[in-house]
């Protein structure tokens, strides 16, 4: 007896995940991975090739799969040409070379007003500009533009489609009005390019992208014509899969950290500090995005030849504010603040506090208090949250959990299940195939809470929010 179920693609920077998830129950069942590079650009047939085998991993032959849908990394620029396939590789939300192209193009309009975003380098259409002044031929050879998703999308349906979840992280849509602005694309590749280049057709979330190919599932092993959902940014499916609800800040702990909530109004924020985003489900997803989050820690893990588990256990039974060290976790510049250029800096280096748990406590204090700069710029502009959901890798070790409470002085639910992005897409096919709206079973098969963790009296000053702040500024000035 087969058991019927839908597929959650999350295509992410590290890797796609495949899950298989029980179409009555929401539960996972099975999954299937496989690694990407990792780097900050990638070849997007990379993506397809891992999605080909995650898939085969996932699926046995007692699993009747009646839908699937797809999770993509936010951002990333994807030239096509006629044929489908890409003219070059993909630059990915974390590359920062279009940091000077987001500032020329800020200076032309105000996106802000327009979009509801500041431009910043992760942004798709300051990627586009950039590609255009350094890689004019790609720009050339060109006949559309995607996202990550919108490209798997293509590989699985032969049209290129996305959400308004997704495409709100491009610069060139707008959540508001739910069009194209070509009149912005204009500024970045020109005016006449601009009015040619095809874009992904917009697709609701009650919608669907299309059915499966043929030739797409004689790649995957599946049956042809078998609904797939419109997919969304990873953002957007992770608050799908964790379930997230008014009233509360969600904080995913991944190779990026965001802080998010849902709201009814679309945010226009002037700092850069929160991006206006659009929901999968018609609402809006105000975002703060940290481009170093758990990996971060773990590189200083790395650096001593420690045990991660065994590290984490050490630095959350460590003091808090790390004896003095206080660290800037820039490692990889920064989205927010707005320090594409940034490095990591350590503060407070003595003899004595120059240990490797209390290394790791401040890098790990360092990323929380980035994060609970966040959940601060929130609430100033009328966004306040009561408690914080927390998702994603890093929300399973207590070492998190608490750092994140006492930074943000909010308490903070852990909620079950995993790969919430993966199984964010899932329940989007889930609610096609059930005929369904997608919010009704968001909220239906919201994971339970496992851990509640409350602040610790005066552990929120121990992070030395203001202290950071004013090193943040300095660095701005610079």
């Amino acid at each position: 007896m087969t058991r019927p179920v839908v597929l959650g693609i999350d295509s992410s920077t590290q890797s796609t995940k495949v899950l298989a998830v029980d179409l009555e129950t929401g539960e996972i069942i099975a999954e299937g991975r496989a690694a990407h590079s990792g780097a900050d650009t990638q070849n997007p047939n990379d993506w397809w090739s891992a999605l080909q085998k995650a898939t085969r991993d996932a699926v046995s032959g007692d699993l009747d799969v009646q839908g699937l849908s797809v999770s993509g990394q936010q951002h990333g620029c994807v030239l096509l040409d006629d044929d489908g396939e890409s003219v070059r590789p993909a630059p990915l939300w974390n590359n920062n070379d279009a940091a000077g192209d987001a500032e020329r193009l800020n200076a032309k309009a105000d996106f802000v007003e327009e979009i509801g975003i500041l431009l910043v380098s992760s942004i798709t259409i300051a990627k586009l500009a950039h590609i255009n002044r350094t890689d004019p031929g790609s720009i050339e050879r060109a006949t559309r533009v995607g996202l990550p998703h919108d490209f798997l999308n293509l590989k699985l349906t032969g049209t290129l489609t996305s959400d308004r979840g997704d495409s709100s992280g491009t610069g060139w849509w707008s959540p508001a009005t739910d069009v194209y602005r070509r009149d912005l694309l204009e500024l970045a590749i020109g005016k006449e390019k601009a009015a040619s280049i095809g874009l992904p057709e917009i697709r609701g979330s009650e919608g669907t992208s299309g059915t499966l190919s043929d030739d797409a599932a004689r790649a995957l092993g599946l049956p042809s014509g078998i609904p797939v959902g419109p997919g969304t940014g990873d953002n957007m499916a992770a608050a799908l899969g964790g379930g997230a609800a008014a009233g509360e800040d969600v904080i995913s702990l991944g190779t990026s950290g965001t802080a998010f909530a849902i709201t009814d109004q679309q945010t226009h924020d002037r700092s850069g500090a929160i991006c206006g985003f659009a929901d999968a489900t018609g609402r809006f997803m105000p975002l703060v995005c940290l481009i170093n989050c758990t990996r971060t820690v773990d590189a200083v893990i790395e650096l001593f030849g420690l045990d991660r588990r065994a590290a984490l256990d050490a630095a959350a039974t460590a003091p808090l504010g790390a004896e003095g060290l206080l660290m800037e976790p820039y490692f990889g510049g920064e989205r927010t603040p707005i320090l594409p250029d940034a490095t990591g800096t350590l503060h407070g280096m003595t003899l004595d506090n120059l240990k490797p748990e209390l290394l790791v406590r401040a890098a790990l204090e360092g990323v929380a208090a980035g994060l609970a700069y966040g959940t601060d710029h929130l609430a100033e502009l009328g966004i306040p949250a009561t408690s914080i959901t927390l998702v994603g890798g890093g929300s399973t070790h207590p070492a998190w959990q608490q750092a994140i409470a006492d930074a943000t002085g909010l308490r903070v639910q852990v909620r079950g299940g995993r790969e919430h992005a993966g199984r964010g897409a899932a329940l989007q096919a889930a609610a096609i195939v059930r005929n369904e709206p997608v919010s009704e079973l968001v909220a239906r098969w919201r994971p339970e809470v496992l851990a509640t963790i409350d602040p610790r009296p005066g552990g929120r000053s121990a992070f030395r929010l203001d202290e950071r702040r004013d090193l943040i500024a300095t660095r701005q000035r610079r």
